[in-house]
């Protein structure tokens, strides 16, 4: 068995960007789809707009970073629409600067929330959530091209996702005799809040406004914009159908061309 009849997705960071594009996309699909942030009052704006639009939408607050709390998370949205069938782990936050002076505290919290936050998620789904006896189940990263490459002045965000590409391929090859596809997706740059941020630290670095870092990175991707984030849940949409049941173990990347591995 390769699809579910209204599978249930739970997708971390759900609010913005690409979680709630992500969110919105697979709702559409019909997926009955449980998300979570940090903020309670976000969660609670993003699943009354989106239930507004017909879906299917339920939520709540949850730090990916403590296991207790994913734990709480899991079993309410089990409580909710039932066993988990789809996992979208998209949390995430952006982090760098010189290396030397990057201190314990952001490089802890970078890979606790890119990284750490994918192995608590996939535990309690598969443990608590029921993905493993549900005979359907699709585990979906957000990564990023830099989980492929080394990014200037981005080591602890770099690190983290290449952490996520690695775990991504060995879950894969794990959970594959299952029926369960584990696959990463990889945005390159892609228009975000999260994005919006990131321009202004290198901004800052550089000495040079955000409209020439944006020009800069622009330069280096060969369709010459950013994706949209409505482009990278489309890809997180079509991992979830039957007919990517053959797809697992990936890295594939939505990034105009920025990366070609």
């Amino acid at each position: 068995m390769t699809t579910a009849t209204n599978p249930v997705s739970l997708v971390t960071g759900g609010t913005s960007g690409i979680g709630l594009a992500v969110a919105r996309d697979l709702g559409r699909r019909g997926h009955r789809v449980f998300l979570c942030a940090r903020t309670e009052s976000k969660v609670g704006q993003t699943v009354e707009k989106l239930r507004a639009e017909g879906l299917e939408v339920a939520g709540a607050a949850a730090d990916v970073r403590s296991s207790d709390s994913v734990a709480a998370l899991v079993r309410t949205a089990v409580g909710t629409f039932g066993p988990i069938n789809v996992l979208v782990n998209n949390a995430g936050r952006s982090g760098g600067g010189p290396t030397a002076g990057i201190t314990d505290e952001l490089w802890n919290d970078v890979i606790d929330t890119n990284l750490n936050s994918v192995f608590l998620m996939t535990r309690a789904v598969l443990t608590a959530g029921g993905l493993a006896e549900a005979g359907y189940g699709r585990v979906i990263s957000v990564a990023s091209t830099a989980g492929k490459q080394g990014v200037l002045l981005g080591a602890p965000y770099s690190a983290s996702k290449h952490g996520v590409v690695g775990f991504t391929k060995a879950l894969g090859k794990e959970l594959a005799p299952a029926g369960i596809t584990v696959n990463a997706v990889c945005p390159g740059y892609v228009e975000t809040p999260m994005a919006e941020r990131v321009r202004q630290g290198y901004a800052a670095a550089w000495g040079t406004t955000q409209d020439d870092v944006r020009e800069r990175f622009e330069a280096k991707i060969p369709l010459g914009r950013y994706s949209t984030p409505e482009e990278v849940a489309g890809l997180v949409g079509y991992l979830t159908t039957e007919q990517a049941a053959s797809i697992t173990a990936q890295a594939l990347n939505v990034c105009g061309g920025l990366g070609n591995f």
